[in-house]
């Protein structure tokens, strides 16, 4: 490891072309709080750096023909292995539109690693050969975007938010949506108890902390059967949830 990490956090390497890109959302609201504490470090690599000759060129036209630029193998493998270097055992992610889509399971898995590596590719695509560089590739989801740095950004912030001590009320990553229970998070309300003739339910100002916290993990089964139906196959239900018309609507429209 490099000198001065600690390694009780989570060290992030970003390679991109622009780590201009980076730096104002970086410096904000839990990522600042968070750096400041050194429980999470980043590190941005313009991987350009790492390229040769005076013009220090990282793309180069595609063998075979086609549009586009591709990105050239060498400076990214010049730039892994520095970062390897000091850090070998560092894990090394891939942002593509091919890669495996990216979900709260897998944040929870990258949360775990010492050092993560996000590689951020540009331009028409990657040497097919770079993808023999790194352990893994992930999407954010069916769609193209011009670089892979807000791909990066979401996968940051869904990762940093999961070590320990980045968020403060921790109980708040066990009531979300996508957390271990496997339902999207029951509704939230805040004053006033009254807006445009809506109300608050009365449970939640009951202070009867049971009946609160079965009301939540009611209305969490059935929103996750209304927008989320899928979710509820892997979902830990009681029988009486299972039971619930709108759960059961759900379970039969999967069959079909």
């Amino acid at each position: 490891m490099e000198a001065g990490w600690s390694s009780s956090g989570l060290r992030i390497s970003v390679l991109t072309l622009f780590p201009e890109m980076f730096d104002s959302w970086l410096s904000a609201s839990l990522f600042g709080k968070a750096r400041e504490k050194g429980l999470i470090e980043i590190e941005l690599v313009d991987f350009r750096q790492y390229a040769e000759g005076r013009h220090k060129v990282v793309d180069d036209t595609p063998f075979g023909g086609g549009a586009g630029m591709v990105i050239k193998v060498e400076p990214v493998a010049r730039a892994l292995a520095a970062l390897r270097q000091s850090s070998p055992d560092a894990h090394v992610v891939l942002l593509s539109p091919q890669g495996r889509l990216f979900d709260q399971p897998a944040a929870r898995r990258l949360s775990r690693h010492e050092h993560l590596v996000l590689l951020c590719g540009r331009y028409e695509g990657l040497d097919e050969r770079i993808r023999t560089l790194v352990a893994e590739e992930l999407s954010i989801g069916d769609y193209v975007l011009s670089g892979g740095e807000a791909a990066a950004w979401v996968v940051m912030d869904a990762v940093a938010r999961l070590v320990p001590g980045v968020v403060g009320q921790p109980q708040s990553l066990i009531d979300e949506s996508f957390s271990e229970a496997g339902l999207l998070e029951h509704p939230q309300y805040t004053r006033p108890r009254e807006f445009d003739n809506m109300q608050v339910p009365e449970v939640l100002l009951s202070g009867d902390h049971r009946a609160i916290a079965d009301w939540q993990r009611r209305e969490a089964v059935l929103r996750t059967a209304r927008r989320r139906p899928d979710l509820l196959e892997k979902a830990e239900l009681s029988e009486e949830e299972a039971g619930l018309p709108e759960v059961k609507a759900a379970f039969e429209a999967g069959e079909d």
